[in-house]
């Protein structure tokens, strides 16, 4: 004889998740089983922030030239120095200067972020550059190339998008975004990819899907690592305009 089954009350189905402590959404083992799903992170985080960038696919690098952004190292912050030697000052230890100018002559970048050694800096003969954290040239393909000038130069000369780094360490890196290249110095891949996140967040530019999963695994590990700030304007001075 057929037994027949009939189905439990909503409100039981209900109690019975409650105890269970379970969700209709839920997968095995009580997590969030929707694909792609990461950690959201605490407020402020860098981790938090990665879930708010716009995904979209790679855009083309045709009319990209480095003086789109400007002339290099131009002195948006009107402090009476070029960025480079702003950079260079921040960044280096015991530092010299030629006569009573911003110029730097040398110094020393200690703990260098993408290596962990230290480097002597010496004007031009000098192993140390100053990378822009987002490369412009991928900075181009994903937004930058549909703004208009001021906001381009500011994003050249922005100090919340430049550190003083080994060279060879930044021509390895060239333009690759965080799923095409990290430092090899694992202790500050963290700080490194919050600060990628901090400046598109900041300017508005997009994240390939490949990029946004590179960032995430990255941060997953430092959930508590906060979202850089500060840094200049999103737009340079009216006196600024691009070649």
């Amino acid at each position: 004889m057929n037994r027949i089954r009939t189905a439990l009350p909503i409100a039981a189905v209900a109690a019975l998740l409650t105890l269970t402590g379970c969700s209709p959404a839920d997968g095995p083992g009580g997590t969030d089983a929707k694909a792609g799903a990461t950690p959201s992170g605490t407020p402020g985080s860098a981790l938090a922030a990665v879930a708010e960038l716009p995904v979209k696919k790679r855009g083309s690098q045709d009319g990209y030239a480095r003086n789109r952004f400007g002339s290099a190292w131009a002195d948006t912050d009107g402090n009476g120095c070029g960025t480079r030697d702003d950079i260079l000052e921040r960044d280096l230890e015991n530092t010299k200067h030629r006569g009573k100018t911003c110029a730097v002559t040398s110094g020393t970048l200690t703990d260098d972020p993408y290596t962990g050694g230290t480097i002597r800096y010496q004007r031009g003969s000098s192993k140390v550059d100053i990378d822009h954290v987002v490369a412009l040239s991928d900075a181009w393909q994903k937004g930058a190339a549909r703004w208009e000038p001021r906001k381009r130069i500011a994003l050249a000369n922005d100090p919340l998008n430049l550190i003083a780094v080994e060279a060879s360490a930044n021509r390895s890196k060239s333009d690759g975004d965080a799923a095409a290249w990290l430092p090899e110095n694992q202790g500050y891949r963290c700080t490194y990819v919050a600060r990628q996140v901090a400046v598109k967040k900041k300017y508005g530019l997009w994240v390939t899907r490949d990029e946004k999963a590179a960032m995430s695994k990255v941060l997953d590990g430092c959930p508590g690592e906060k979202l850089p700030t500060g840094g200049n304007p999103t737009e340079a001075p009216e006196r600024f305009t691009a070649k």
